[in-house]
């Protein structure tokens, strides 16, 4: 099949031919025709299908094609649940929309508020954003939804996973009516959440499942390596280093602090290693993609921030230092190698404390996952017994027992003041006063 047998507009397919897109990928041809017909979609397709311009598309077929519901409002509203993945579908409709005037704008978290007010004051019908800022503009007042024709949400389980429910409902709200068409994209159907959300936000979509997300990457090489500690760890992280042959890495942590001090102890070794990290800003965040990008920096150590969204072809190699807390993100993280039909390692050093993401991810893969090891630095942890289930006892009924009543005898002594027991003689269980000394007048004085 070609772009051609999709019902694209010729405009678009003169794009496509110039830009060397020749044939449509698996998603691509199943969510085209769909998404020019109008009909919501709820798809899901593995990390690396194509789904970019599954999804542009229709988008820019419906600009050729309808004319807009307002002048001002926006058209096409896509929303990630990074602003990397923002970025990388920005650079993606630029090379779309060169030379028409279906211009667009970028509005993420850490840019400057007023600048991206005056964007949107341009009124743009294309906006890519994510789902938190561009509710605060809503809130501000700064752009207006009620002519928007096309929602599209990319990753959506990943924007639910982050926290974004109540913005994404934010949104919808605003564009909440009868001829808006929504696509929505997710690495699995089988998110409760997504299922959730999905049954609000679409009307009668179509869905559609290409390439689960379990499905093993047949261009990528996947080794787990057991390991007793963190210094063990950091041990198997320097032998592969040194003995790999690799052209560019991604190390994944669990967390900010272990990328800062990873990127630290490399460098010291002159290594080439740069951290991305949430609590950096959007400009430090663009400067450190750039660099590794333009090969930079051989290593690039990074929070799940960077586990969607990221295409660079010369990442050979895919470390994770911490096992991913959501199983279906360890798919996310190996799929940052192996792209463009070359070959890529996948490395996973799996602790105490990764052994139950560990099991989560092998269950989510479907897959016995055996060990590898390191000549020299073989560890004497062999994985976690699981927990003794509590058997039930049912506890046979007790009949019920006629309550005695109390007699007098069962009744508790009240305590006796002892000033007052202190003047008493007991005898025979009978109290007594005692009885007083006969006083002699003549020796009282």
């Amino acid at each position: 099949m070609h772009f051609k047998d999709l019902g694209l507009d010729q405009r678009l397919l003169k794009k496509l031919n110039h830009l060397a897109f020749n044939k449509p990928t698996e998603i691509q041809q199943t969510a085209i025709p769909v998404g020019i017909l109008g009909k919501d979609v709820l798809a899901s397709s593995k990390t690396g299908s194509g789904k970019t311009l599954a999804f542009l598309l229709p988008a820019m077929q419906r600009m050729y094609r309808s004319k807009p519901f307002t002048r001002r409002d926006p058209r096409v509203l896509v929303l990630t649940p990074t602003r990397e993945l923002a970025k990388q579908v920005f650079a993606q409709l630029r090379t779309l929309n060169a030379g028409t005037p279906y211009d667009g704008t970028l509005i993420v978290g850490g840019e400057n508020f007023n600048d991206q007010v005056k964007a949107l004051r341009n009124d743009p019908m294309f906006v890519i954003a994510t789902p938190g800022r561009l509710a605060d503009h809503l809130e501000h007042r700064s752009t207006h939804l009620d002519g928007l024709e096309m929602l599209i949400l990319d990753e959506a389980d990943r924007m639910l996973d982050l926290g974004f429910e109540a913005q994404l409902r934010r949104i919808h709200e605003a564009a909440s009516h009868r001829r808006r068409q929504t696509l929505m994209f997710s690495a699995t159907l089988d998110h409760e959440d997504v299922v959730d959300i999905a049954s609000d936000m679409l009307n009668a979509p179509k869905r559609l499942s290409v390439g689960h997300s379990a499905e093993e990457h047949t261009d990528i090489t996947q080794r787990f390596i057991l390991c007793d500690h963190l210094d063990h760890k950091q041990a198997l992280l320097d032998k592969v280093l040194e003995t790999e042959d690799y052209n560019q890495v991604i190390i994944f942590t669990a967390t900010r602090a272990d990328t800062d001090r990873l990127t630290k102890e490399l460098n010291e070794r002159k290594l080439k290693a740069v951290a991305l990290s949430g609590n950096l800003n959007q400009t430090q965040r663009n400067s450190i993609m750039s660099q590794f990008e333009r090969d930079c920096h051989k290593i690039l150590v990074t929070t799940d921030v960077a586990s969607r969204g990221l295409d660079i072809d010369k990442v050979s190699h895919v470390i994770n230092f911490d096992m991913p807390k959501h199983a279906e993100e360890y798919v996310h993280r190996i799929g940052r190698t192996g792209r463009a039909g070359n070959k890529g390692d996948a490395i996973s050093l799996v602790g105490p404390k990764d052994w139950k993401s560990f099991k989560n991810v092998e269950a989510f893969l479907k897959q016995n996952i055996s060990f590898s090891t390191i000549e020299g630095l073989e560890g004497k942890f062999k994985g976690l017994k699981p927990a003794p289930k509590k058997k039930f006892v049912k506890k046979k009924p007790t009949a019920n027992k006629p309550v005695a009543k109390k007699t007098d005898s069962a009744k508790p002594k009240k305590k006796m003041d002892k000033r007052y027991y202190d003047n008493m003689a007991v005898g025979d269980n009978v109290f007594v006063p005692k009885k007083k000394k006969p006083v002699n007048p003549a020796t009282e004085d």
